[in-house]
């Protein structure tokens, strides 16, 4: 029963884990003088970075 229970526990805290990976991120862009913040929801931090990354084009400085 304890080595059921011990599973149970462990499968759980894996799936806390894994979902708690994926959260809103801000993506701060500046650009003469002018600073813009977007949202990049629901996402992990390299794909949030990459996104953010798509917003310095043209000369803006952006990050997360």
């Amino acid at each position: 029963m304890k080595k059921i229970i011990g599973v149970a526990a462990f499968a759980v805290l894996g799936m806390v884990a894994l979902s708690s990976c994926k959260k809103d991120y801000t993506c701060t862009c500046t650009y003469l003088g002018t600073t813009s913040s977007y949202v990049i929801k629901d996402s992990k931090k390299s794909t949030a970075e990459t996104a953010c990354a798509v917003y310095s084009t043209g000369g803006a400085s952006c990050s997360i």
